[in-house]
């Protein structure tokens, strides 16, 4: 069983907690489990595992697909106080592919028995509409993604991902390898080092080891 502050997260993380009875609450508390993962370390592989709810209390994941050819396309990641749903097939029947799951930091998080969850949504429409609500913003997510893959011009999309990544960490300067870039984008090493480069030679980024310092916002955006 979690402890007390596991409750007051799920108050604070989960809206339809308000609405379940007290019997309710405790069956997800008894069926929630506190994990840790050390940073790059497999949180889940995919296949027919069910991996159930995923609450990230810290750190950071990435999720993704691999094809039979070992090529990765992040789908998107996870941040403190995110919730998963795509990782438990078992849950919900809208959920008919599977994904793998990477710790990208030193990761904290509670797993929520998926047949426990599904119990509950199935006598709860207030935790049903939730789990509808998170997989319909994780399939925009995806959708999101595949556009870019599908429709975008590399320059474009690589712009789009330095200007995400300013504004989620709050600095200018981004601490990521040319082929963690490409595994995030889904593209290939020599790809995103020969654009870099072309970026660099326009005065929108300056080029350091295991960095990229963005020094022209304004133009980055103009390419968006």
């Amino acid at each position: 069983m979690v402890c007390e502050r596991c409750k007051a997260l799920f108050a604070q993380r989960f809206s339809f907690w308000e609405h379940l009875s007290e019997e309710e609450r405790n069956l997800l508390c008894e069926n929630t489990n506190e994990a840790s993962y050390k940073k790059g370390q497999t949180v889940h592989s995919g296949g027919d595992d069910c991996l159930g709810i995923l609450l990230v209390r810290s750190g950071q994941l990435r999720v993704y697909m691999l094809s039979d050819e070992g090529r990765e396309i992040t789908l998107y990641r996870l941040f403190a106080g995110d919730t998963c749903i795509l990782a438990a097939s078992c849950v919900l029947n809208a959920i008919t592919f599977d994904v793998a799951i990477d710790a990208e930091e030193d990761t904290e998080l509670y797993q929520i028995n998926a047949a426990a969850f599904r119990t509950l949504s199935e006598h709860n429409v207030y935790a049903e509409n939730f789990g509808l609500q998170i997989v319909s913003a994780r399939f925009s997510d995806v959708m999101w993604a595949m556009q870019q893959i599908l429709f975008m011009s590399f320059d474009r999309r690589l712009a789009i991902f330095l200007i995400d990544e300013v504004a989620k960490t709050g600095e200018d300067t981004i601490h990521l390898t040319h082929e963690q870039i490409a595994k995030y984008m889904g593209s290939a090493r020599e790809v995103v080092t020969r654009m870099l480069k072309y970026f660099a030679g326009e005065g929108l980024v300056e080029l350091s080891r295991g960095g990229v310092k963005i020094l022209d916002k304004k133009r980055l955006r103009e390419l968006i």
